[in-house]
């Protein structure tokens, strides 16, 4: 039979698959000789048994009698004992951080009974009181299923008669009738007592954790964060160190490291007389770790020694729960942290320069999502604004948006377009809906280590934790701000994560100084440049060093091109001709398609052939000795014809009128005779050129006099002309053999040696699957993932995401679009198989991939790890690109 349980002497940190991050890094603390309550975990395994079955797999209950037995005599205490009982915590720890997501029960083991036992043990009948309601309160919510809030008001109530503010103005008395209450309302809500029984609350609470892997907000965590879910969570049960004993112990959460900015120095929030859910719930505001320096000094000097310790263990910025009982210290949890995308470059080269780290492992420290996050705009600082409010800067960036109080609306709205910044008090793990969709978080409670905080910066959202200033009133849905300052729901704000101002109204944005180092407006080696931009160029310029696979854009116009080059492309991946018909020109195209001569084709072929070849000549230019792949035209043919039925009202109603309109009946005509039931599949790509006489010879003809001219200036163009949704080989060749008699004649024409390659788009199932076939004619390849996508898997891109994407998503059938980040087991095999078809035909068949995928991270590393030669990208991605790539092949060679 499997273990499932392990004491935390038997785990090391590389155990995370079966105890989880929190039992293996306990378990790790614990073999370095740090201060760790004893403890056991139950593994992941188990849960994912329990999960399957309903019910705990054989064996579990002797294993943890076992174990529970040697934590007995470790604390010198047992379970349940009257007069000195254990009390211990039953607390979820998943491989992957999910920050306040699953369930924690904290003094489990106390009852009627025992909690005299601890009251005369402790010495204060208090703080035993306030123990056991806390028990009830988290117990009935989290495994009895009793809605939080009859417990909170239970807890106001008390609060408001007794005419206090805080719970620590509650007295053993107050807390004693509140436990009864609390009692009271479990019989109630959840038709049954609380129970008795330490092992059976024990017992309960475990099933609770091991369900909540499967709650609907962990499944929603999950899906964003890209979290497996076969994974299942471990449980933890540790001895209970208490942090509510008197003003001379209290709870504590500590960053080794600014895990906003990536500063070097001394981060985290302590609460007197507190336990740890106090200060993730933000229920009381905290004070500065640095403060605990003055409350306890020997405490805090022996925590920033662990500290010390453990970053150095880790080599990585290290977050750390703990709790100091009576003056002692405890640590309870170590991982490492979470951290803004500022905060992962600048701590990932500080390491380096520390010597613990190498800059191949500091690439593997940071992603091209948080690259992204780094360039997105910031508010103009010297734009007029209007402050209300100062609170703590928990994850940069710059957000507006219209206010919303809670989760519902915030989703509402967004779905509605609308940009919108979710107001609470404090959030919790109901809240996640709402964080997901609104542009930021501001809330009036809470420190840097807040759950919004936390989940904010794992998300890369920007928020505002602490505005103390704030009054925030939920039910009547306005925020009071000083000055008598009101904010209704819908009115507008701006916050300001890096710094934690919130603004009343619009703040103008600007490029982010990110955006402006690719720009080349910075300059990383001027001494005055920021250690951010420093960070990051000494990151991309690793990750350009190391890299495999080129990265190309995806541009159709100059500027497009010019951006691009400067934020690194190394030539054009797919130029969609298409675009190019746009506005004025789109009439031209329409009259092309409808001519009914040869003599009308001709001539409107005549006139878009300079047009054409100006727009090549300036692409050329931009990509001077760089490669520049042009898709011939691929539209669906409805997007140059006039609306049908638009059409059909002018016709039908100039005839009721008893106008004669000849033009427009007979542009009808034409439209209803190639009018398609599904022009995704219709006449387009390859098609078009096959079914038009002239139309692919045209652009052949612009792209390769361009070329001519370029040359004639002195410039090297690298011509590659791509030829669409091809579907077997003759099609290609019928193609092929035309651009090839354009280019004879453009040579003699010219008198210039021209030199070009001629390929196709991979992006349908039977081209990947004959690639050996094309290869045979085509010199490239290039994947068009997302017409892959739509033919694979039989649905529109434009039209899932209103028809079922949402439930598909919700449902857990699809954990990502596959729009998003690339289908690897269906999409991903015909790439797969194309590849290695293509090349067992021609060896030296160009590979690269031009659909947007090319700038999705994980996508990204499956074209790395397939042998594509690169992967293009639109402009404003290929920075993210570049930095894949990088990580992409450091990660292959391992």
């Amino acid at each position: 039979m499997p273990k499932f349980v392990y004491a935390f002497a038997e785990a090391n940190k590389d155990m995370k698959d079966l105890l989880g991050g929190k039992g293996a890094n306990l378990g790790e603390m614990t073999r370095l000789g740090l201060p760790v309550p004893p403890g056991f975990t139950i593994t992941t395994e188990a849960c994912l048994a329990y999960l399957a079955t309903g019910r705990e797999p054989d064996g579990l209950a002797e294993e943890v009698s076992e174990q529970l037995a040697k934590l007995e005599q470790a604390m010198g205490k047992r379970l349940g004992d009257t007069e000195d009982p254990l009390l211990v915590s039953v607390r979820s720890g998943a491989k992957h951080s999910m920050p306040g997501m699953m369930e924690t029960v904290l003094n489990v083991g106390l009852n009627d009974e025992s909690v005299h036992g601890l009251a005369v043990q402790a010495g204060d009948e208090r703080f035993a009181y306030d123990s056991y309601r806390r028990l009830i309160q988290m117990f009935g919510k989290t495994v009895l299923g009793v809605d939080g809030e009859h417990f909170e008001d239970v807890l106001e109530a008390a609060k408001q008669s007794k005419g206090v503010t805080s719970d620590l103005d509650l007295d053993a008395k107050d807390l004693r009738e509140l436990v009864q209450v609390y009692k009271d309302i479990v019989v109630e809500h959840a038709g049954q007592p609380f129970p008795q029984d330490p092992r059976e609350q024990m017992e309960l609470a475990t099933r609770a954790v091991f369900d909540s892997w499967n709650t609907p907000r962990a499944v929603i965590y999950r899906r964003q964060e890209r979290i497996p879910s076969n994974l299942g969570t471990a449980v933890n049960i540790v001895a209970m160190v208490f942090g509510n004993l008197g003003m001379d112990s209290g709870t504590g959460v500590a960053f080794t490291r600014d895990p906003a900015s990536g500063a070097q120095g001394i981060y985290g929030d302590y609460l007197q007389n507190a336990q740890g859910e106090d200060v993730v719930a933000g229920i009381r505001n905290t004070v500065p770790l640095r403060e605990l320096e003055r409350i306890d000094k020997r405490s805090y000097n022996e925590l920033l020694h662990i500290m010390q310790t453990l970053e150095e263990h880790y080599r990585d910025l290290c977050d750390i729960e703990f709790t100091i009982e009576r003056g002692k210290l405890w640590m309870l949890q170590t991982r490492v942290g979470k951290r803004t995308a500022a905060a992962a470059f600048r701590i990932a080269t500080q390491l380096v320069d520390q010597g613990l780290i190498d800059m191949t492992e500091a690439m593997s420290r940071v992603n091209g999502a948080q690259l992204a996050q780094l360039m997105f705009p910031r508010f103009d600082e010297k734009a007029e604004r209007h402050k209300i409010a100062q609170g703590m800067n928990a994850s940069p960036g710059a957000a507006v948006g219209k206010v919303v109080f809670d989760s519902y609306t915030a989703v509402k709205w967004s779905r509605s377009g609308e940009q919108v910044i979710l107001v609470r008090r404090e959030t919790n793990p109901d809240d996640l809906n709402g964080m997901i969709a609104a542009a930021g978080i501001l809330t009036s409670r809470g420190g840097k280590t807040s759950h919004a905080a936390v989940v904010a910066r794992g998300m890369g959202k920007t928020c505002v934790c602490g505005a103390e200033t704030l009054d925030v009133d939920t039910k009547q849905r306005v925020l009071h701000a000083p000055h008598g300052i009101e904010v209704h729901e819908g009115d507008v704000i701006s916050v300001d994560g890096g710094t934690g101002e919130v603004f009343l109204g619009e703040v103008p944005v600007v490029d982010s100084p990110i955006v402006r180092y690719f720009e080349g407006e910075l300059d990383p080696a001027d001494e005055e440049a920021d250690d951010l931009v420093k960070a990051v160029d000494r990151i991309m310029r690793h990750a350009d060093g190391v890299r495999r696979m080129a990265i190309r854009t995806n541009a159709d116009t100059p500027e497009d091109a010019a951006r691009a080059r400067r934020f690194g492309a190394q030539g054009i991946g797919l130029c969609r001709t298409e675009h190019m018909f746009l506005g004025e020109r789109r009439a031209l195209v329409e009259q092309l398609i409808l001519a009914d001569t040869d003599q009308a084709r001709e001539r409107q072929l005549a006139e878009l052939l300079p047009l054409q070849r100006a727009d090549f000549i300036q692409l050329l230019r931009e990509m001077d000795g760089l490669p520049v792949t042009i898709r011939l035209l691929d539209p669906p043919l409805h997007e140059f014809l006039p609306d049908i039925t638009e059409l059909s009202v002018r016709v039908a109603v100039a005839e009721a009128r008893g106008e004669q309109r000849e033009g427009d009946l007979r542009l009808l005509q034409a439209v209803h005779r190639l009018h398609e039931q599904n022009p995704m599949l219709g006449l387009r790509g390859v098609r078009l050129g096959v079914v038009i006489p002239g139309l692919f010879q045209m652009q052949a003809r612009a792209i390769l006099e361009a070329a001519a001219e370029h040359t004639k200036t002195g410039g090297v163009p690298r011509v590659e002309i791509m030829v669409p949704l091809v579907a077997n080989v003759q099609e290609f060749e019928t193609v092929k053999q035309d651009i090839i008699q354009v280019a004879r004649e453009v040579r003699a024409a010219e008198s210039v040696h021209l030199e070009f390659l001629i390929g196709t788009m991979i992006e349908l199932p039977r081209a990947a699957l004959t690639a050996d076939q094309i290869a045979e004619a085509a010199e490239f390849f290039s994947f068009g993932t997302n017409d892959l996508t739509q033919t694979t898997w039989g649905f529109s891109r434009d039209d899932v995401e209103a028809a079922f994407f949402s439930a598909y998503l919700e449902k857990g059938i699809f954990g990502v679009s596959p729009f998003e980040s690339l289908d690897r087991e269906g999409v991903g095999e015909l790439v797969r198989i194309a590849v290695g078809k293509g090349r067992s035909q021609r060896p030296g068949l160009k590979l690269g991939v031009c659909g947007e995928h090319g700038g999705d991270a994980d996508s990204v590393h499956f074209f790395n790890a397939v042998g594509l030669d690169y992967v293009s990208c639109s402009p404003f991605r290929v920075p993210v690109a570049r930095l894949e790539a990088g990580r992409a092949t450091s990660a292959g060679r391992k």
